[in-house]
């Protein structure tokens, strides 16, 4: 069960990435992230009220709060970068940033143990991303898209703090730490809009479709936390981190994104390293 669950956090995740990428294409990927966040925030309220949540323990309520912290930083870099990189090169190189961040923390801090496979796995990770953003270097060299690589590390970054941070929330926390989270990450998506240069104008059509992403992104969520639950850590933070491959398959058949097949092989390289941590 706790596989099918991160692998439904997957898809929603994939998706929600998917739609923000579509309107940070036209507006300012920051200020994406605020409207998406802010419409996640008001849905992490269902639950809440739905099951009349008792409040949660301090310790619950702190992880989910540098879980907002991480996913503020992730969210906004990724859409941000999605304002001038390509969203296939984009998504897997924060993708693999912020899958193997938490694995290596369970297996040094909580004691996790993968198998051989998935160890391999780990180790095929890096020369995939560095296929990625090798090519896209070269493609560009001196071009502004380098810059959205970095963004994209940064983001990955920001998004393994909110995997792991929120895969630490006991059993017994409730739903309320999600809503910390929400309202951290919105919070600290507000702080960073004057330095992206950014403000919170967007017109409605583009407003609506963001904030249906994050709503759909706050279900994700509900979805990776309740995995953590019954799932190793790292599992749970792999499987659902398959979410590129749904924005990364619609952006070469939808949006006709071209890529190198340098960048066509270390695609390749981190769906298939991304599969053996998981059979691991």
């Amino acid at each position: 069960m706790g596989e099918l669950l991160a692998l439904t956090s997957a898809l929603c995740f994939g998706t929600t990435h998917f739609l923000s990428g579509l309107v940070s294409r036209r507006h300012h990927g920051v200020t994406v992230a605020a409207c998406a966040q802010t419409g996640g925030t008001a849905v992490s309220l269902v639950p809440v009220l739905l099951t009349h949540a008792a409040p949660a323990p301090p310790s619950a309520l702190a992880w989910g709060a540098l879980s907002g912290v991480g996913t503020g930083v992730g969210v906004a870099c990724l859409y941000w970068a999605m304002n001038t990189g390509p969203m296939s090169v984009v998504v897997p190189v924060s993708d693999i940033t912020a899958v193997g961040i938490p694995v290596a923390a369970g297996i040094a801090l909580l004691g996790d143990r993968p198998s051989p496979v998935a160890l391999t796995g780990m180790a095929l990770a890096l020369p995939a991303l560095w296929l990625i953003s090798r090519a896209d270097v070269r493609a560009d060299s001196g071009s502004r898209r380098t810059g959205p690589l970095a963004i994209a590390l940064v983001a990955g970054l920001g998004l393994a703090v909110h995997f792991f941070a929120l895969g630490r929330v006991p059993g017994d926390g409730g739903w309320w730490p999600v809503v910390v989270s929400r309202v951290v990450s919105v919070a600290v998506i507000l702080a960073l809009l004057p330095a992206a240069g950014a403000t919170m104008r967007l017109p409605r059509r583009a407003a609506v479709t963001a904030a249906g992403a994050g709503a759909l992104g706050t279900l994700a969520t509900v979805l990776y936390l309740l995995a953590t639950r019954q799932e190793l850590l790292s599992v749970a933070v792999v499987l659902s981190a398959l979410y590129p491959a749904v924005p990364v398959l619609l952006a070469l058949t939808v949006l006709r994104e071209r890529i190198t097949r340098a960048q066509a092989a270390g695609l390749l390289g981190a769906g298939v390293a991304l599969g053996l941590i998981a059979l691991g």
